[in-house]
């Protein structure tokens, strides 16, 4: 039996980062291959499903070029009818997570972009073409690789914080923090290091009062970010506290906090807020590279080159959230997702 041809381009990952890179490939005439990650309840539970982490968001307030508005139609028209039966109906706000990286997903289809739903378990960029091992079995070939599988976002495994994320729990201020349900109320920051006084300090613009949640008798972010949390007076700091339960109702979500101290567990507090945000932190999805990429000590993957997402394997490019552990943000994400398929046909075409 004659040995498949190797893929030109395999792109891993499918947020953000992954479609807009899968988009400028195949408009280049890479034919790019996308693995969009496997329908699984380990995914479900690990954040790591189809179309990433903005798929698990609401609505999208800060994407460029989707301010309010009602896109009904918009949607009935871009997307196929069997990628939008389990979308809830549009209520005319502005685009939502999973409808923006359906559409996005759309888009590099048109160009024709082919979509595998499954993950990649394990790599070979020992030699070229690099090797991939696909969950259903076999292995795909591939001259050049783009690797978008983002970063998971740390919780706390609550039962009550998967029973209301997208409904007051969230893991991300930036993303959601703007919100008409978060506005001039009060909200909960868990977290006790430089992203969680982040956090704080931006939902302190928009919320009522912030109470910031830490286990330990004090923060561990930096000296100046400390003191920006002591000083502004609409955050509150509790101190040896940990968030013990998400109470609210499935009408409208999420109502007050328990919290139980970490030094005295029989005490417990209940705040009333109308939101609470998870900042203890993101992994990155790279367990998969077994170490065969530069990693940082953060286990993100490290861009060798100055503004360029070459990694440490020559042919072996990076994008989104699996290589950025400071903005994080999807538009950014699409940003690197652009630049890592220019990059991976600039290094084709002279390879």
């Amino acid at each position: 039996m004659p040995t498949p041809t190797p893929e030109t381009l395999v792109i891993i990952g499918s947020g953000p980062a992954g479609w807009s890179a899968a988009t400028y490939a195949a408009r280049a005439q890479l034919k790019p291959l996308v693995y969009e990650g496997a329908i699984t309840e380990k995914n479900r539970m690990s954040g790591t499903l189809p179309l990433g982490q903005l798929a698990l968001t609401s609505e999208v307030e800060n994407y460029a070029g989707y301010p309010h508005g009602n896109l009904t139609g918009f949607l009935e028209s871009a997307l196929p009818a069997s990628r939008r039966e389990m979308m809830a109906p549009h209520a005319g706000e502005g685009v939502t997570g999973p409808e923006l990286m359906e559409l996005m997903r759309q888009q590099a289809v048109n160009f024709g972009t082919r979509v595998v739903t499954d993950d990649i378990l394990k790599v070979d960029f020992s030699k070229r073409p690099f090797k991939l091992y696909p969950s259903e079995g076999g292995v795909v070939e591939a001259q050049c690789v783009i690797v978008a599988t983002g970063a998971s976002a740390n919780w706390l495994g609550l039962p009550s914080e998967e029973h209301f994320k997208n409904r007051g729990v969230s893991a991300c201020a930036v993303c959601d923090g703007a919100l008409p349900r978060f506005r001039n109320k009060p909200l909960v920051v868990v977290g006790g290091g430089d992203s969680a006084v982040e956090e704080a300090t931006y939902l302190a613009k928009f919320a009522s009062k912030v109470h910031l949640v830490h286990r330990r008798e004090s923060l561990r972010a930096s000296k100046i970010m400390a003191s920006r949390a002591h000083a502004d007076p609409k955050i509150q700091i509790h101190f040896n506290s940990g968030l013990a339960e998400v109470l609210g109702d499935d009408s409208h979500g999420v109502s007050s906090v328990r919290l139980q101290s970490t030094t005295t567990p029989s005490q417990t507090t209940t705040l009333d807020v109308a939101g609470v945000f998870l900042a203890i932190g993101h992994t990155p999805n790279t367990e998969f590279l077994d170490g065969q990429l530069s990693l940082t000590p953060k286990k993100y993957i490290v861009w060798t080159q100055h503004f360029r997402t070459n990694t440490s394997v020559e042919g072996v490019f990076a994008a989104g959230d699996v290589a950025d552990d400071y903005y994080r943000q999807a538009i950014s994400a699409a940003g690197t997702g652009c630049m890592s398929a220019l990059d991976a046909e600039r290094w084709l075409a002279h390879g």
